[in-house]
């Protein structure tokens, strides 16, 4: 036989309560790094909207198109120039979705052919645009910076898409696969239709486009799938930010040409 005291279940209760009471909360993670995109000019440059998004589709193919009048003959056939264009402006999301059994851009967004089609008739009835932006240094810059920004998501999206869908090997992750499809989405374009073969390298070796592409793309894969990422939150989107900012870095040093003057020391 055991005496109990009668208040003994309160005392169990109460108790019970004081314990849960101490029980420490749990601590939200702290990123450090989160100001990086949490801002409204990392909205812009992620392009979170689609307003934004589509406004940057219409400067992307609009420079596009500035390359591809240049390029052609005068004389030759609007139709010519019209496949040209959409071969230069949706090059890289032909054939790197053709590379990995997915629908090429051009056929999945009906985005990118309004842009394209808008971009055209701006360039073939109003041929005074085109060199209006290339007098103008602002309009210029607006306009390489609008064009990195759509080919800094292409590069993303499909570099992670390769990453995604081909099977790791000798690494645990693939390593080439994902780089040389970003790379082509990077600069795709530049090497259709398939008649010009390597003549775009032949002379002058990588253009900016192509090397910017190539470096891009190989930090981001490399980035995103070793330990370098590990503790970032929201590494994804960092990584986008900094492809961002280093292709606008890239195209307006290759569209001003700035380059770095050279002091020859004469020898006594």
């Amino acid at each position: 036989h055991c005496n109990l005291h009668p208040f003994a279940p309160l005392l169990l209760n109460f108790t019970s309560i004081t314990m849960a009471k101490k029980q420490p909360e749990p601590v939200a993670a702290v990123d450090p790094t989160g100001w990086m995109v949490d801002n409204d000019v990392a909205d812009f440059l992620l392009l979170h909207q689609k307003e934004v998004l589509y406004m940057c589709m219409v400067g992307y193919t609009f420079l596009h198109g500035s390359k591809v009048f240049k390029a052609v003959p005068k004389t030759a056939p609007v139709s010519y120039k019209l496949i040209s264009m959409i071969l230069a402006c949706t090059g890289g999301g032909i054939l790197v979705p053709i590379f990995l059994n997915k629908v090429p851009v051009p056929l999945a967004n009906d985005a990118y052919p309004i842009a394209i089609l808008l971009s055209f008739v701006l360039h073939h009835y109003f041929p005074v645009l085109a060199e209006v932006m290339n007098l103008s240094a602002v309009v210029k810059s607006l306009v390489v910076v609008f064009y990195e920004l759509v080919r800094a998501k292409v590069v993303l999206t499909f570099t992670l898409a390769a990453s995604a869908v081909i099977a790791p090997t000798t690494f645990s992750f693939p390593l080439f696969g994902p780089i040389m499809c970003g790379t082509v989405a990077g600069c795709g374009g530049a090497f259709l239709p398939m008649n010009k073969g390597l003549d775009p390298i032949a002379k002058g070796g990588l253009q900016p486009p192509m090397s910017s592409a190539f470096v891009g793309s190989a930090l981001v894969h490399l980035f995103l799938n070793t330990s370098l990422s590990d503790g970032v939150v929201n590494a994804k989107a960092k990584a986008h930010l900094h492809l961002a900012l280093f292709f606008i870095i890239v195209g307006l040093v290759s569209a001003f040409n700035f380059s770095i003057k050279t002091v020859k020391v004469k020898k006594e």
